[in-house]
């Protein structure tokens, strides 16, 4: 928007002093000149009146606000919903056009609540950290249905005035980003953006609504954006109002001008000519009469109307127009805020290396952005650079960490209105001495140690008498950080004389003289022989040590390192010329140690070590450890405590209370001396607790903390069924199960013995009629040191061909139970188990794999101990290097990265265990693309047909043809063209040739694994002549589609579980089709319910219900039609679970003689006579 034409009235000079003194007072008197209206009290008045007056739905309305900068002020609407059905539509504005509410952020919050009970709905608007261009007028408007309600309110921010260069008043129409950081930025932010400083060449001015009222609309974008104008839609209604055909007016002889322009604090004055000087004249704003006052004036000129506003704000910042009687003009003030000024100088700065810089200045705004800048190159200001800048009010102070030499240059810092600029120089450091060398004075055969410090590290040398020091075993040179050391050991005459340390690169010496001197005595022979001095907890110590030595030696105590000063503190040191002190005024237990006294002078030190005891009650014991439990009883044992107090333990006091209480109860009377107890007449099945008093000759300690609450309970019963689960060389494992009886204590966990046949004899069985021992507990060996919770655990490290006897105890909280013996000795030797070989089913087939692919057979197999294994080929012994095998125990692989067609063939297994021998066969095919066909000939051409016939594929890939795919192409062309697909004969007629063309056909062979690489072409062509010779159809016979019956799938030898059902599969064809009957044993099944039989399509099956060993033996499928008989057959072994009481390896008593029964693995069971 252009600059008004009106500069000398909005320049107009601000009010004396005095009168701006009036004027913040409030109007305490009466302006010196008034032209209509009221004080400014009856204009606050009447503006309340007419709002409360013309309210319809507002209870409360928003009420003028000042706020100072960086505060936070609400405004509060409220509307009753009494007679409302639903929640009313608030909106909040800024001025006219701009709606708060896609300015909310972290300025701006819109809040609403409701009240149930008084049925009120609260409407809040605040604004934080309030702005100076927060500031303006505001209005509020609330709707519901077709009623309306609005009222208008100023937001006064105080702060400082100043004037303001000109600025675009364009700018006013830039909007801060919405949804952004800056959302909420309430009003004309864009104004404050600083210019460029340097001069640029001035352009006639603009005016940019003559360049829209003439344009055509589809240019207002282009033009909004040339000129910065981001703000569409405001400016679209502004041009709406100034495109309108301003009418003659029949008041007005001169109007308002669309808008004025004047800076914050500033003065305005609005000016309009009457046509009748008689009209009255009533000025608004946003809607609202202005009542005279001192900041609006009005006077009368003849035809003109004058309004002057003083001291203008950013709340004058709105929409003013003038009525005079039906008519009216409007016009639109900007108010403009001053640019950020640099009120304090930065100031030239001296520093040394590695000190921190802080440049300061100030500016006029707290809020203000500034830029910092290092011979005119901006400084980046991050959370990784050396450069940081702290805020502090108005105040901006850039700050340098750890300055250097390359920080020296000019630094300045710039605003929207000024800059300033200093310079800082970087010098090194003065060098100082932190310690200087002093003179020593050291007795002979004493170390020297010449030490000093300066303020910087950096290497220096050293000099006697004038001459370089040279370093050797005895003489050494330190230098560590700032501190510089000479050290002589063993100090000798010759080391005498004045020792200099010079500095590198600084001008600074460093004298010391050295000359070589008898040492200090400490007197200790009123102490005992190991220098003890006992002092009981709580009393006051005052130990005097003779000492002597010319000259009076320097005492000083120290324990642990740690230094004992002299003068105030409960523990400290006094010194006099004949002696030293140590005091404690009140003893405690912690100043029990070793106590050092050294002593110093010129000749030398002396130490002495004194050891002070401090005697106290002992430290409470540990929580007793509850170990044993019976039904009323328990064994308790403790630890001594750690600390006894420095006087021996007399003995124990123990105390026990119930869980549930909080009453303890002494047990004994007289102190016990040994760390064990064992309380009786407890309550059974109630929790207990148990703690412990320590006593020495002190006195009685604090009590131990409780022990783990307990339960008097009796142990379990024994476990049950202890049998045995597997037997090794060298190992026995065992199973059980877990006690009849529990009880409330629980379970912990099983204890496992065992003992050697032979150091035990049995006595009669007990009344469960099994063994028992009367062997003593040292002669049984615990297998699992550590409780186990599980049923079953295996005995390892036994000898071979031994017999042992077992026996397992449950444990609880109450200790162990009685043992369970098994019945009858074990002897450590492994069951010979006969070896099968599980082939998986896929594996019962020809197992086809291409080449190329890799062949991956894992073959299970059974045996005890470890089979042998030994795989062959074709008969032969398998080459290693080609196939890898791969063998555990209980299952081979056989692995072949990358298998070609010399892999295939068939594979024998055998596993041995000792004399029993498993054998078991594989066949691997690989398979690959076949060759081409041999020969193809044309064989006979007629009309559009062509007759070929081919010879099969020398090399058929290892697998079978399935089939050939024919191809023909012109001669012309030589494309080729697919005819026939899988086509599984050696000759095929060509139809549908192109009478006219020549052709050349092409056959590839097929397999399973795909077409053949290359294909075989005719020699000669076949030419379609278009006099052809009529083709005579060939006369063919019926084929013949009867045949005999043929298994295309044979049964195969199958196992089966005893009570699962089991099926036997085979596939028959034949023409017609055959006749299906089951054998067994060569016996035909029929009408026997315990088998069912299918035949579907070709596949028949046998299913058998829930077989039994009964079942096992020879089946026999057998297809007959009038053409022949076929018949195949297989075996059927059903194998039982061996589910009896006794275990594997245990005797079975069979008719009154003794037989041994070795089930292997639950699949069969033999039973011999043992003699």
């Amino acid at each position: 928007m252009p600059e008004p034409t009106k500069k000398e009235e909005n320049e107009a000079p601000a009010p004396p002093p005095e009168e701006q003194s009036k004027e913040k007072e409030g109007g305490s008197g009466p302006p010196k000149e008034w032209s209509l209206g009221e004080s400014p009290v009856g204009e606050e008045q009447d503006k309340q009146n007419s709002n409360t007056s013309q309210s319809v739905l507002f209870v409360e309305k928003p009420q003028n606000g000042t706020v100072k900068v960086g505060e936070n002020i609400t405004f509060l609407a409220k509307v009753e919903a009494k007679d409302l059905l639903r929640k009313p539509t608030v909106k909040w504005f800024k001025g006219k056009w701009m709606d708060l509410a896609s300015k909310a952020g972290k300025h701006l919050q819109l809040k609403e609540t409701f009240e149930r009970q008084t049925r009120m709905y609260t409407f809040e608007m605040q604004i934080i950290k309030a702005k100076e261009n927060y500031a303006g007028n505001y209005r509020c408007e609330v709707s519901y249905k077709d009623k309306f309600d609005t009222c208008s309110f100023d937001l006064e921010v105080l702060e400082s005035t100043e004037t303001t260069p000109n600025i675009d008043i364009r700018s006013a129409f830039k909007r801060s980003g919405e949804g952004q950081e800056d959302a909420g930025e309430l009003d004309f932010s864009g104004l404050l953006k600083r210019r460029e400083i340097k001069q640029q060449e001035e352009e006639p001015e603009i005016d940019v609504w003559e360049l829209l009222k003439n344009a055509n609309p589809s240019e207002y974008e282009k033009i909004a954006f040339q000129y910065g104008i981001t703000d569409l839609r405001g400016m679209l209604k502004r041009l709406k109002r100034m495109r309108r055909v301003e009418k003659k007016s029949a008041a007005f002889s001169k109007i308002l001008d669309p808008a004025y322009q004047v800076d914050k604090g500033g003065k305005v004055r609005f000016v309009v000519e009457l046509a009748d000087p008689k009209l009255e004249v009533k000025w608004y704003k946003n809607g609202q009469e202005i009542r005279p006052s001192t900041k609006y004036i009005f006077e009368h000129k003849g035809c003109q109307r004058i309004m002057f506003i003083n001291n203008c704000q950013m709340t004058d910042d709105s929409e003013y127009y003038v009525t005079a009687g039906d008519e009216k003009c409007s016009t639109e003030l900007f108010v403009r805020e001053p640019p950020v000024m640099v009120t304090k100088q930065l100031e030239d700065t001296k520093a040394y290396c590695g000190e921190r810089v802080e440049l300061e200045c100030e500016v006029s705004e707290d809020d203000a952005t500034v830029k910092w800048f290092k011979n005119g190159e901006e400084i980046d200001i991050g959370p990784k650079s050396r450069y940081q800048v702290k805020v502090d009010g108005k105040k901006r102070i850039l700050i340098i960490n750890g300055a250097t030499k390359a920080d020296t240059a000019e630094y300045s810092v710039m605003t929207t209105g000024g800059q300033s600029s200093a310079k800082l120089s970087v010098d090194l450091r003065p060098l100082k001495i932190l310690q200087p060398l002093t003179d020593l004075t050291v007795k002979l055969g004493k170390e020297i140690c010449l030490k000093c410090e300066i303020s910087e590290n950096i290497p220096g040398k050293w000099t006697k008498n004038g001459l370089p020091v040279q370093e050797s075993e005895r003489l050494k040179v330190v230098h560590k950080g700032r501190i510089h050391k000479l050290v002589i050991a063993n100090a000798l005459v010759e080391d005498e004389g004045e020792y200099v340390f010079s500095p590198d690169a600084y001008s600074v010496t460093l004298p010391a003289k050295v000359h070589v001197i008898d040492p200090p005595k400490i007197h200790l022979d009123g102490l005992d022989a190991d220098n003890t001095v006992t002092v009981i907890a709580g009393s006051k110590l005052r130990l005097e040590i003779p000492v002597s030595g010319e000259p009076p030696p320097k005492a000083m105590w120290s324990r642990a390192d740690k230094a004992i000063a002299e003068g105030g503190g409960r523990i400290r040191a006094e010194s006099y010329p004949d002696s030293s002190t140590l005091v404690i005024d009140v003893a405690e237990r912690e100043d029990s140690g070793v106590y050092n006294i050294n002593l110093k002078n010129e000749a030398g030190e002396a130490h002495a070590s004194i050891k002070i005891k401090v005697v106290d009650i002992p430290d409470p014991p540990l929580a007793p450890n509850v170990i044993d439990v019976g039904d009323d009883w328990c064994k308790m044992n403790w630890e001594p405590p750690a600390n006894d107090g420095g006087s021996p333990i007399l003995g124990y006091f123990i105390e026990r209370k119930k869980k549930q209480s909080s009453r303890w109860m002494r047990l004994n009377f007289d102190l016990i001396k040994e760390t064990s107890f064992e309380p009786k007449k407890m309550i059974e099945g109630v929790a207990y607790e148990v703690r412990i008093f320590a006593v020495n000759a002190i006195g009685i300690s604090k009590p131990s903390s409780p022990s783990k609450p307990f339960v008097p309970l009796a142990v379990t019963s024994p476990p049950t069924l202890l049998a045995i689960d597997s037997v090794t060389d060298t190992t026995v494992t065992m199973r059980w199960r877990p006690p009849d009886q529990i009880g409330a204590a629980g379970l912990d966990g099983y204890v496992l013995e065992y003992c050697f046949e032979g150091s035990t004899s049995p006595k009669q069985s007990d009344e469960k009629g099994e063994a028992a021992y009367d062997l003593s507990a040292e002669d049984w060996i615990v297998a699992n040191p550590e409780l186990t919770d599980k049923t079953k655990y295996t005995i390892t490290g036994l000898p071979t061909d031994a017999r042992i006897f077992v026996r397992v105890k449950a444990v609880n909280a109450a200790g162990a139970s009685e043992p369970k013996y098994y019945g009858q000795p074990i002897l450590v030797r492994e069951i010979i188990e006969p070896p099968k070989i599980r082939i998986p089913r896929h594996l019962k087939q020809t197992y086809i794999r291409r080449v190329g692919e890799a062949v991956n057979l894992v073959i299970p197999f059974q045996g005890k101990p470890r089979p042998e294994l030994a795989w062959k080929k074709d008969g032969a012994v398998m080459d290693k290097n080609q196939i890898n095998i791969r063998n555990s125990e209980t299952d081979t692989i056989i692995f072949i990265r990358k298998a070609e067609r010399s892999h295939s063939g068939k594979y024998d297994l055998e596993v041995k265990v000792d004399k029993f021998v498993e054998t078991a066969s594989i066949d691997i095919q690989i398979v690959d693309r076949p060759g081409p066909p041999q020969v193809v000939k044309i064989e006979d051409v007629w009309g559009e047909n062509a007759a070929l016939t081919w010879t099969p594929p020398k090399d058929d890939g290892n697998a079978a043809i399935t089939g050939y795919t024919i191809q023909k192409a012109d001669k012309k062309s030589m494309e080729w063209f697919t005819v026939i697909e899988h086509y599984h004969r050696t000759n095929a007629t060509i139809t549908e040739l192109v009478i006219g063309n020549e052709y050349y056909f092409r056959v590839f062979a097929e397999n399973m694994c795909g077409l053949s690489e290359e294909a075989t072409m005719t020699k000669e062509s076949a030419v379609i002549a278009k006099d052809g010779k009529v083709y005579k159809n060939p006369v063919y016979e019926d084929f013949d589609f009867t045949e005999a019956p043929m298994f295309t799938q044979p049964l195969v030898n199958t196992y089966a579980i005893a009570g699962y059902n089991a099926t036997l599969n085979c596939s028959v064809r034949g023409n017609p089709k055959p006749k299906i009957t089951w054998l067994k044993n060569k016996v035909a099944i029929l009408n026997d319910p315990r088998y069912r039989m299918f035949s579907n399509q070709g596949v028949c099956t046998l299913e058998i219900r829930k077989p039994s060993p009964y079942d096992g033996g020879t089946y026999s499928c057998l297809a007959v039609n009038d053409l022949g008989t076929a018949e195949v057959e297989c075996k059927l072994e059903v194998k039982v679970i061996y589910q009896g009481l006794n275990t594997p390896g245990q005797p079975v008593f069979l008719a009154g003689r003794q037989q041994v029964a070795f089930p292997s693995a639950g699949f069969f069971c033999k039973v011999f006579l043992q003699t």
